[in-house]
């Protein structure tokens, strides 16, 4: 879990860096995300991690909270009402290293209680760095600035390549069963890669197009993905690497 957890740590830092000094008005900028500001979308981030921290620490707390998000939402798990930015950014170090405390000593393999099936505790902060990733993009695009992109996108990457089932099944659609080779540009320079060689569907292009495009940040035309073969096009233009009701790529976040 040593290096996960850092490389979550370093995830929060990179956004944390961009918003820590934030004036009021600053806090309260739209972002791509229709109805959510900066401080929503934080708010919104440290809520899933007091539940992550929770489900861990006190999983019979965890239940309780998780039975109340039914009629008060994600507030069971902290309520951002009334915290001015500065609040929320305090909040939300607290609770992160609360989250990456608990996480620390469980081993890779370890369930984690959550809103559907039980997680391993790698795929669960995999899945954080994930949101934290994919949010932290909104904030960016509000503020005017980037979050440089680095290798800890691979996490994404991968979420965004064991996910392909899901996007099809969460639409009530079959899988296909034609394999696809996905090869990327790392922002090292590396090339990742996954699926068969011989496969005939591809999809090439960067880390950070298929990150965006998987979390649906843009659609696949406004990148430089390229897509080879029926299976690979269709894919990318439904990819949602994330849970909850399938969705619309380029008006919605998760």
């Amino acid at each position: 879990m040593g290096p996960i957890c850092q490389d979550l740590a370093d995830e929060h830092a990179a956004l944390d860096a961009i918003v820590a000094d934030l004036t009021e008005a600053g806090w309260a900028t739209p972002t791509p995300a229709a109805g959510w500001d900066v401080r929503d979308t934080i708010v919104h981030i440290v809520q899933a991690d007091e539940a992550g921290y929770l489900a861990v620490a006190d999983p019979e707390g965890f239940e309780r909270a998780k039975l109340a998000v039914s009629t008060g939402g994600l507030d069971a798990f902290g309520s951002g009402r009334g915290r001015s930015g500065a609040e929320t950014l305090a909040w939300w170090r607290d609770t992160r290293g609360r989250m990456l405390a608990a996480f620390a000593p469980l081993g890779a393999k370890d369930r984690i209680p959550w809103f559907g099936p039980s997680m391993s505790a790698l795929s669960f902060a995999t899945a954080r760095l994930m949101e934290t990733w994919s949010h932290g993009q909104d904030i960016a695009t509000a503020l005017g600035v980037t979050i440089a992109p680095t290798d800890r996108l691979r996490h994404v990457a991968h979420i965004g390549i064991t996910t392909r089932g899901w996007s099809y099944v969460n639409r009530g659609q079959a899988v296909p069963e034609a394999p696809v080779r996905v090869e990327l540009l790392a922002p090292s320079g590396t090339t990742w890669s996954w699926g068969p060689e011989d496969a005939e569907d591809r999809v090439t292009g960067t880390a950070l197009d298929f990150c965006l495009v998987v979390t649906q940040r843009l659609p696949v035309g406004s990148t430089a993905l390229q897509t080879s073969g029926d299976a690979a096009t269709e894919w990318m233009q439904l990819a949602q690497a994330f849970a909850g009701p399938a969705t619309i790529t380029d008006t919605t976040r998760s």
